[in-house]
């Protein structure tokens, strides 16, 4: 048993690593992108995801219960965006669209009454499922016709 001063090592199936994707053997690689198309629906079957990526099937099963990307990690990451849009029609509609495409899940939505012509919305996404980053995100709001600032209040 430890003392208060010493830290017990954990068992290894506990331990966890960051490693740069340019670091990580090929097959592991492969099974995050075969994962993702599953994830994403872009293929039916684990058959059709490692024939599309070049990963044998063994290869898949024996790594695919270890190894996720970061953001996956964090499984129910929410990020709270404060935007100000011009107040004329359609705009935040396209902005939901966006998101939308972008495979974020819009949770919440506030916005005030446009005041001299703006109004500020504030929306929650669930980001788990996206693509992009949320830097990435951010930009192609702030390039949406009508959008006059899109700024990251929060995360979590």
């Amino acid at each position: 048993m430890p003392d208060k001063y010493t830290k017990e090592i954990p068992p290894q199936s506990e331990r966890f690593f960051l490693v740069r994707e340019d670091m990580l053997p090929e097959a592991l690689v492969k099974t995050v992108q075969a994962k993702s198309l599953l994830a994403r629906g872009k293929v039916k079957t684990v058959h059709e995801a490692v024939e599309q990526v070049e990963l044998s099937r063994s290869a898949f099963y024996k790594y695919k219960d270890g190894i996720f990307p970061l953001s996956k990690l964090d499984r129910d990451r929410i990020v709270t965006i404060s935007m100000d849009l011009e107040h004329r029609s359609g705009i935040l509609s396209r902005v939901l669209a966006l998101i939308a495409g972008l495979e974020g899940n819009v949770l919440t939505i506030h916005q005030t009454i446009p005041l001299q012509g703006i109004a500020n919305v504030v929306i929650s996404v669930e980001t788990s499922l996206m693509g992009e980053s949320v830097a990435v995100l951010l930009d192609k709001l702030r390039e949406q016709d009508g959008v006059s600032r899109a700024t990251l209040a929060g995360q979590g």
